[in-house]
């Protein structure tokens, strides 16, 4: 009957089917959230995987129960469930795990106007009123089972008017006309690009945003499977990018690009086949929004490159940090009037966009930077590359607290050094910086270093590292 304590995370939902997540949740957490939002109405739309459907399915059945009208959206990425919300004015849910191995799947909640729902907003409550809906149901807990000991797994969950119905609605040339219009790519040269899809809803959505631009796309694992047959679907690992890095050079292409499961995320790969940082992508991305809003506010995390700040404030922006995390940003845009995010995860936040994130849309201001410069890429985004970065190292520690108070205790008070806690610890010296966070699902520490050099950087590194794993 799922596992609704342990699949309610701080931001989504997300658990391996059927053990963890099951349809009869599914029902269960569609009625609540009806329930909790008060939604006469609500849009949802799926990835690729072969239990989405089933899950959306049993969702919309829960929610029509308890008398909403359910858009459905059919096959789309995030960020389109995000532009559906957003368009229609909508509370939504998108059924994907994003890049998590093929037997996850999970949802991500969203308000009207694609206003994020985490935990402190409304999550634990649809979390709780789902757990009363399963308790009391034919076969739940809460009552014994009669008859056929399965039949109480097909009956829904209790109560409401079941008077709601299910429209489908194909949005996907609505959400590539929209995307297009947000950014000029009128006068771009002709670019060669590959997309690696990595079988997920990019595959999908990228031919047709990408249609009739001066772009000779060379596609990668485009067809859609949930299974992930040629690698996993996270970008963020480096050997997820081999093929991509491979394709570029054999095909001669000016710039790769690799997207997550659920296509929110966009990493890039420049001319020569090597790795950009998704901060060079977000500080070029912000000086293309200072262009178009002299003065505006640019969010970043505190895991992004110290260059980001710099830059930002450079082309006269004012650049704000927060915490990492998807909720934190678009809670401090919308809070700032910001008109851009980025993280250090390839999450892309933008204004126009609800200050909801979009991989495609941050991809399309590449293009547009790129194809109206004739020089390559690595040399365009060389002036965002100021310091040497780690990249996000994980440590399994037996308590993260006593961890992080060693880590402290050896670098408190040491000249010219300071500390802050705004997302874990974060010490900065001469030069340097490192953060060090605890994972909320696992019992991990996350290491991020930076260092005006690959030298300064590594000593820190490799100085944290060795406190934390003694």
């Amino acid at each position: 009957m799922g596992d609704l304590p342990k699949i309610f995370k701080a931001y989504d939902v997300r658990g391996v089917v059927p053990e963890e997540l099951d349809e009869r949740a599914a029902e269960a957490v569609g009625a609540a959230f009806v329930e909790v939002l008060g939604a006469g109405a609500l849009v949802i739309a799926r990835d690729m995987r072969p239990s989405s459907g089933p899950l959306a399915e049993a969702f919309a059945r829960g929610a029509t129960g308890r008398g909403a009208e359910v858009v459905d959206a059919g096959l789309g990425s995030t960020d389109l469930l995000y532009y559906a919300s957003g368009s229609l004015g909508l509370p939504g849910v998108m059924f994907t795990a994003s890049h998590n191995p093929a037997r996850y799947n999970g949802m991500k909640l969203c308000r009207a106007g694609a206003v994020p729902m985490s935990a402190e907003t409304g999550l634990t409550q649809v979390r709780d009123r789902a757990a009363e809906l399963l308790a009391s149901a034919p076969g739940g807990p809460g009552e014994e089972a009669h008859g056929d000991p399965g039949a109480g797994a097909q009956e829904g969950v209790r109560g409401g008017s079941g008077t709601g119905s299910v429209v489908r609605r194909d949005l996907l040339d609505g959400y590539a006309a929209h995307l297009r219009g947000l950014v000029d790519l009128s006068g771009i040269r002709p670019l060669k690009v590959v997309v690696d899809a990595g079988n997920g809803m990019a595959g999908h959505t990228v031919p047709t945003v990408f249609a009739g631009l001066p772009v000779e796309l060379t596609p990668l694992y485009f067809e859609l499977d949930g299974d992930f047959p040629n690698h996993p679907a996270n970008p963020l690992e480096p050997d997820n990018l081999r093929d991509l890095q491979k394709a570029v050079l054999d095909k001669g292409a000016d710039v790769g690009l690799a997207f997550d499961g659920d296509a929110d995320r966009c990493w890039v790969v420049d001319e020569r086949g090597e790795s950009v940082s998704p901060s060079a992508i977000t500080a070029l991305v912000a000086v293309r929004e200072l262009a178009r809003h002299p003065g505006a506010t640019i969010i970043h995390n505190l895991i992004t490159s110290r260059a980001v700040p710099e830059i930002v404030a450079e082309h006269g922006g004012v650049p704000v940090r927060t915490r990492v995390g998807h909720s934190f940003i678009k809670a401090e845009m919308a809070r700032t009037g910001a008109v851009f995010g980025g993280e250090h995860s390839a999450h892309y936040y933008f204004k126009d966009f609800w200050f909801a994130d979009s991989g495609l849309l941050a991809a399309l201001h590449l293009l547009a930077a790129l194809g109206e410069r004739e020089v390559p890429l690595s040399d365009m985004l060389a002036s965002y590359a100021r310091y040497a970065a780690s990249g996000e190292i994980n440590s399994t520690v037996a308590d993260q607290a006593a961890t992080v108070a060693r880590v402290r205790a050896a670098y408190e008070g040491r000249p010219g050094t300071s500390t802050d806690d705004l997302d874990g610890l974060t010490v900065s010296g001469p030069g340097w910086w490192f953060n060090l966070r605890p994972s909320n699902t696992e019992p991990l520490l996350r290491l991020n270093a930076e260092g005006a050099d690959e030298t300064l950087m590594a000593a820190v590194r490799d100085e944290v590292l060795a406190i934390v794993r003694s």
